[in-house]
């Protein structure tokens, strides 16, 4: 079977559901915001977490998706970088329990984390960032042979701001044969890159994930139109319309992809899934429709649980439609 390598910002999201929103307002955290934090207020809001109770998920884009494609029995690796402490170990020993092969980078700082306050009678999440040994990541760190022996490398657009570090990255992917795939991740990344993501995509990435808004911010049109236009610039475009679905789009070949069937409760993670999905297929030389269903259906699967971890009998019930929707197409 074919493989895949990814690489991102290793961070370990810690969920804790709040009684109320004391929390959010001594650390002046408005309700439903993303903030990014110093060491010092990290440690302070982890340890006031510790205290309500937390549960610990190994996260980040590519980790999310490249486990995913583990657990779908792809050879799979990750590439990140996190401190020599407790959320580090716990970082990696997970990644390593659902196969993936894992080359763990040591920084100076503490493992990167991402806080998530759960709220209010809607489950409203609130998240601090503290980034750490994460953002400690270079170009140097990086070796040929990370990439050699993979058939893909799938990168998260967050690491576009490192440029440096993606264009050495993509350079040995390349040389190493790899199909190169990037989720954008954000339009505000898309936005502050612009120019260093035009030229990655045009040069050396195949596949291209957006949703709506990242796609506009790099083609400044509608979904359709920016599909269009996304699908001039590399091989395969895919942009995604949250609960309408999804569009896929190999040269002059379209197809508007329906969302699976769900009963959603937390979107996080449905973007990072359908990536899985969608390589998944692609790896098993499925027409591009049967890739973005197959994405589609495990996308489906994690939106109806809490955070980014699908459970088993959601796993087993996805496997067997996608082998279902596989068989059919092989008749």
């Amino acid at each position: 079977m074919k493989s895949i390598l990814g690489i991102g910002n290793a961070l370990t999201d810690i969920l804790a559901v709040l009684p109320d929103d004391t929390l959010l307002s001594k650390y002046h955290l408005p309700k439903g915001s993303m903030q990014h934090v110093d060491m010092e207020t990290g440690d302070k809001i982890w340890n006031a977490l510790k205290e309500i109770g937390v549960k610990y998920v190994p996260g980040g884009s590519a980790a999310n998706t490249i486990t995913c494609t583990s657990i779908f029995g792809m050879p799979s690796g990750y590439i990140g970088k996190i401190g020599n402490d407790e959320l580090g170990n716990l970082f990696k020993s997970t990644m390593e329990q659902f196969g993936v092969k894992t080359t763990m980078l040591y920084g100076t700082k503490s493992s990167g984390r991402c806080m998530v306050f759960i709220s209010g009678a809607n489950a409203e999440r609130t998240f601090a960032d503290y980034m750490g040994s994460a953002l400690e990541m270079g170009p140097e760190d990086l070796k040929p042979e990370y990439f050699q022996g993979y058939d893909y490398f799938h990168i998260e657009g967050y690491l576009v701001q490192n440029q440096d570090l993606i264009a050495t990255a993509v350079q040995m992917a390349k040389e190493a044969g790899c199909i190169i795939s990037i989720d954008m991740a954000s339009y505000n990344v898309v936005e502050s890159n612009e120019a260093f993501l035009h030229n990655l995509v045009d040069n050396y990435v195949d596949i291209v994930f957006a949703n709506e808004t990242e796609a506009k911010a790099f083609t400044k049109k509608e979904p359709r139109e920016a599909l269009e236009e996304l699908s001039h610039h590399c091989k395969i475009a895919v942009v995604k319309v949250g609960k309408d679905g999804s569009m896929v789009q190999q040269g002059s070949e379209y197809h508007f992809i329906e969302p699976w069937p769900a009963k959603a409760i937390d979107a996080t993670g449905a973007g990072d899934t359908y990536a899985a999905g969608f390589l998944y297929a692609h790896a098993q030389g499925m027409p591009l429709r049967v890739c973005g269903e197959v994405g589609s259906i495990i996308a489906a699967k994690v939106v109806e649980v809490i955070g980014t971890k699908i459970d088993v009998p959601r796993w087993k019930d996805a496997k067997q439609e996608i082998r279902e929707l596989i068989a059919a197409n092989e008749k």
